[in-house]
């Protein structure tokens, strides 16, 4: 009997298991159906409509033509003023991705035609922002360098990173079928095309070659890595290729398009590494400046990270730092897995060295000269109230001691149509300061002619400025 129930349990566990192996079973292809149905785009791609739309967009003439120079002029007024609202308005209105996602496209369809028609409108695009930047910067006033613009000279592995990404989002939002404008608008403010030209024209109005060259090269990264990312999705959607009717057309253009990928992709890549390098260079050296270079008394005036000469600079002030703490650091940095090889430079104010005069002869006297500026800027606003407020104090004085009967005999012997004279201090304000002024009242016979009254209140008011030594005296009627 306990043979045969011990074998009921056994295959009850086993009918057991095998339901619950099915239910997992079921769950799983469940949840991956449904990831599967969620990430995949290849039934809602509209593949002959995406063609036809990126071929559209690719001309520039016409009203296109001049929406760019438009743009170009907002969005070059939002980098002169710093202004990132005015900038992202600019971009929004801009048209500048069409011939860069018609490149990627035809490069991918094997499209010859589409591909001269992209590279011929991407340099009248260049060119039209270029000039249209260089002529707002030459005529204005405001030339000094922006924050926003010192931002678009030189490229970082986060602007590939968004080219990159918003390349992406704009091709797959162009495949949908339907429209999806305000995803294809949010693209043009995240990659970012227009500020790097309107920065070329900027470096080429006030002579600085440097600026317009690190300008140009940040836009060629993302008008490339755009291409890149259209020609990799036409790809994986398996775009219809551009047919031929000549054989050997066909193959030779088949041959144009796969090395023009190869020479957008290889150094793509090798530019997205040595920008990644650079990046995770200067982040870990800031990072280990941050944490290990302390000592009580001195202070960080400045430090600098050069990848390319593997150097780490310090400038200090304030406390010496003695030899051995700063052998102690470079032991410390030849143990950072990514720095370990660099050449840690410590500079101190008693230092005679050249690079340690540049910097306490530019930074540390600005920010001196900037501190004495804003304290006696102080120092004159207190000593400019302080003085307001004696001259209130002794006109006060000056009415206090002002001897009442014998000066309204004298103003009735004088002037005898006077009925009636009084006196009192006026306080006002702009709610900045506060003065306080004398004011005599005196009313006239009402028989006195209006011309006679006016002329004696001027004679009046003379007379008693004159004698009270009050210039701030107000008579009134």
């Amino acid at each position: 009997m306990d043979t045969i129930d011990k074998k009921a349990n056994d295959k009850n566990f086993v009918t057991e298991e095998k339901e619950f192996d099915q239910v997992k079973e079921s769950a799983w292809q469940g949840l991956s159906l449904f990831f599967k149905e969620l990430l995949d785009i290849s039934d809602e791609t509209d593949r002959e409509a995406t063609i036809e739309g990126v071929k559209k967009d690719i001309s520039f003439k016409g009203h296109n033509a001049w929406i760019l120079i438009f743009s170009i002029f907002v969005a070059s007024i939002g980098l002169n003023v710093s202004s990132t609202a005015v900038v992202i308005g600019a971009m929004l209105i801009s048209p500048l991705m069409g011939p860069i996602v018609g490149l990627g496209l035809s490069v991918a369809i094997n499209d010859v035609e589409t591909l001269k028609r992209s590279l011929i409108n991407l340099g009248v695009m260049v060119a039209l922002s270029v000039i249209t930047a260089y002529l707002y910067f030459t005529i204005s006033p405001l030339t000094k360098e922006t924050p926003e613009l010192l931002a678009r000279t030189y490229p970082t592995i986060l602007d590939v990173l968004i080219a990159i990404f918003g390349g992406l989002a704009l091709i797959v939002a162009k495949t949908k079928k339907g429209t999806m404008a305000s995803v294809i608008f949010g693209v043009a403010i995240a990659t970012a095309l227009m500020p790097p030209l309107c920065t070329v024209g900027y470096g080429l109005a006030v002579g600085n070659l440097q600026y317009a060259g690190g300008a140009i090269y940040l836009f060629s990264i993302n008008a490339v890595f755009i291409a890149l990312t259209t020609f990799l999705i036409a790809k994986i959607l398996r775009f219809p290729m551009v047919k031929y009717a000549n054989s050997k057309r066909r193959k030779r253009i088949a041959q144009i398009a796969t090395t023009i990928a190869v020479i957008v992709i290889v150094p793509s890549i090798i530019l997205f590494l040595n920008l990644l390098k650079v990046q995770v260079f200067e982040n870990k050296a800031k990072e280990f400046i941050e944490i290990n270079v302390k000592y009580d008394g001195a202070v960080i005036l400045k430090s600098n990270q050069d990848y390319d000469t593997n150097k780490i600079e310090i400038f200090l002030i304030g406390r010496l730092v003695p030899d051995y703490t700063i052998n102690n650091w470079k032991e410390e940095l030849k143990k950072n897995n990514v720095l370990g090889d660099a050449n840690l430079q410590v500079f101190q104010a008693a230092d005679q060295s050249d690079e340690m005069a540049q910097e306490l002869s530019g930074k540390l006297k600005f920010d001196i000269l900037d501190e004495l500026y804003e304290k006696n800027e102080q120092l004159l606003m207190d000593k400019e109230a302080k003085i307001k407020f004696l001259e209130n104090e002794l006109t006060s004085l000056k009415v206090k001691e002002l001897r009442f009967d014998e000066i309204s005999k004298e103003v009735k012997i004088n002037y005898d149509e006077i009925e009636t004279i009084s006196y009192y201090n006026k306080v006002t304000t702009n709610f900045k300061t506060t003065d306080t002024i004398p004011v005599i009242a005196i009313s006239w016979d009402e028989k006195y002619s209006k011309k006679n009254r006016e002329k004696d209140t001027k004679s009046l008011n003379n007379w008693l400025r004159y004698k009270l030594k009050l210039d701030t005296l107000q008579i009134i009627e």
